[in-house]
Parts: C-alpha cells; sequence; structure tokens
C-alpha cells in the first residue's frame, strides 16, 4: 500500500508539472469546449475552454505502469501482465474520446462530435473483445456477493453482464462530466475504494494501477478546479469510467458498482428518465413533459439556485460516503 500512494504522488506530480505546457498548447491550435446552447446560461462563459484534459490523466499512467511492469509484460507472470487489461482499455477508450472532441471542436460535427449510434457500436465492438479476454484469459466468470462467502460462478452469462458494466461505467462517467471538477472528483473516490478492495484481496498490481490513476486525476483536478481551466473531455470521462468498470470486474466486486458510482449511476438514471418520460407525455397528451428542470441531475441543482461549487462538493460528499459503503460491502 505504501508503495503504491508513492505512485500516486508520482503521477501527481508528473501531471501537474506538464499540465500547464499541454493548457498552452490546446489554447495555440484553439482546441476549446463548445458549450450547450440549452445548458444554464451560466455555463456560456466557459466557450473556448480547453478540453481534451484526459490525456493529462492517460499518458501518466500509461507510462508509470508500463515501467513498473516491464519483468512481468516480458512474459514472466500472468498476474502482472494482467495489468495491461485495464491500461489497456484506459488508452482505447482515451482514444475513442480524443476523436471524439477533436470531430467536436474542429471537425465537420463542430459542437456535437460522434452521433451516439456510431460511439454505442465502436464501444460494443472494444469492450466484447475485453470481455472474451476477462472470460477466457484471466478465467474471470463468478460474481461475489455481499454476506455470501463464496463467489457465484455464472458462466457465460458473464461476457453479456462484463460489456454492460463496462459501458455502462463509461457513459455514466461521460454524463456525469458537466461541472467543474465533479468527474474528476467523484471517479478518484471510486478508484481508491477499489484500490482498498484490489489490496486486501492481494491483488497488488491492480491496486496500484488504481492509486496511479487516482494521482493524475488528482493533478488534473488541480486545473479543473472552479473556474476551470481545462476540461476532461470524452477523452478522459470515457476512459476512466471505463477503467473502473474493469477493475470491478477483475476484483468480482462488480454487484457493488452501482454504489461505489451512486452519483454518476443516478446522473445517467435522471437522463433516462428525463428523455422517456418527455417522449411518453408527448405522445400521450401533445406536449412533452419534464421530470427535472433539466437533466442531467446536477443541471437540475443548478436551476434550483445551487451555485456550481456547491453542486459539485455535495455531490462529492454523497460520491465519498457511497465509496466508502462500497468498501464495507466488499468486505460483509
Amino acid at each position: 500500500m505504501g508503495f503504491a500512494l508513492i505512485l500516486a504522488s508520482i503521477s501527481f506530480l508528473m501531471v501537474v508539472f506538464w499540465g500547464r505546457p499541454y493548457i498552452n498548447l490546446l489554447h495555440k491550435y484553439k482546441v476549446g469546449k463548445p458549450i450547450r446552447v440549452d445548458g444554464p446560461e451560466g455555463h456560456f462563459i466557459k466557450m473556448g475552454t480547453p478540453t481534451m484534459g484526459g490525456i493529462l490523466i492517460t499518458l501518466p499512467v500509461l507510462v508509470i505502469t508500463l515501467v513498473l511492469n516491464i519483468y512481468n509484460l516480458i512474459g514472466q507472470t500472468v498476474i502482472g501482465r494482467s495489468i495491461l487489461i485495464p491500461l489497456g482499455v484506459m488508452v482505447a477508450y482515451a482514444i475513442l474520446g480524443a476523436l471524439d472532441d477533436w470531430v467536436g471542436v474542429r471537425g465537420m460535427r463542430r459542437g456535437e462530435g460522434f452521433t451516439a449510434r456510431f460511439k454505442f457500436r465502436i464501444e460494443l465492438v472494444m469492450t466484447f473483445l475485453v470481455a472474451l479476454v476477462l472470460y477466457f484469459g484471466l478465467d474471470l466468470h463468478s460474481v461475489a456477493i455481499p454476506g455470501v462467502p463464496e463467489k457465484i460462478d455464472i458462466g457465460l452469462f458473464y461476457i453479456p453482464i462484463a460489456m454492460f458494466i463496462i459501458i455502462g461505467a463509461a457513459n455514466a462517467s461521460n454524463l456525469t462530466d458537466g461541472l467543474d471538477g465533479l468527474d474528476g472528483i467523484l471517479m478518484a473516490s471510486a478508484f481508491v475504494a477499489y484500490a482498498v478492495i484490489a489490496e486486501l484481496q492481494g491483488q497488488i498490481y491492480l491496486s496500484r494501477f488504481c492509486f496511479t490513476v487516482v494521482g493524475a486525476t488528482f493533478a488534473f483536478l488541480w486545473y479543473n478546479a472552479h473556474p476551470a481551466e481545462l476540461f476532461m473531455g470524452d477523452t478522459g470521462s470515457l476512459a476512466l469510467g471505463a477503467t473502473l468498470g474493469v477493475v470491478a470486474l477483475m476484483t468480482g466486486q462488480w454487484l457493488i458498482l452501482p454504489v461505489v458510482m451512486l452519483v454518476p449511476v443516478a446522473e445517467t438514471l435522471s437522463d433516462i428518465l428525463q428523455v422517456g418520460y418527455f417522449k411518453y407525455t408527448k405522445r400521450k397528451y401533445g406536449q412533452g413533459r419534464r421530470i427535472f428542470k433539466m437533466a442531467p441531475l446536477h443541471h437540475h441543482f443548478e436551476l434550483l439556485g445551487w451555485s456550481e461549487t456547491q453542486v459539485v462538493q455535495r455531490f462529492w460528499l454523497v460520491g465519498l460516503l457511497a465509496a466508502m459503503a462500497g468498501v464495507a460491502l466488499a468486505l460483509v
């Protein structure tokens, strides 16, 4: 655990030191975030803030993990090589997110990025391959249930469930990334929870990986704190969410993931309910109605009068307690 915490500090320092030159580079090439015209008016001032900040997180994690696992990566231990799975997922989703961000900023679909359908198809292909590697490569096909001593084997059902978890976590994180510092602090808290779980299971490599992610994410928050100088973008939100899903699957404690990710799950459900209810009432009454003032949920509280800082801090308090509850459930 001590070495894992040192890795968190190293990744933090790496990101903080090269964060400023990276932001200047984004300004130079005008890689600025477009803002939704139907969003809260207070967000319009953020127009043009550099995005694709997820690269700040992904690159240090990639470098540190590869350097620390050179011996294992050569082929000496299966346990050591297994860290390539969450690392590979982080890189793959970061690339997908970066392409989406670039298309939305400088491409033909400015302000929008890839269509949701196109992104979902890419995610299906990627997560299917990851699920196969987890099932056949690491022989993972069980679930840990709080209060039950032995894990329960679910066989081939593990593959579609794993796909759902990875895609769901990625997009829940993506929906949460709407306020300065919100998604970063929530995902960092979730990674700490699973780092502790992995450490208690003896999965040292996985615990070190999680703390490396935490350190890099904390450093990103250095620049993403309100008022943000840099946005995470899909580059970071998709990568962090998908990677957390893989980590949860590798610990076997994926059933508690909705608890650990309570706030992102609530954000996702609010969006689903809002869209579903609007379509239903429009079809039935001829005029769409809304449950929330605006979805995802953080915008609803903004329109209720909470400041952006209040929303972030209060949501983080809930997220931190949820992460603690998740660890407690894993120990039952």
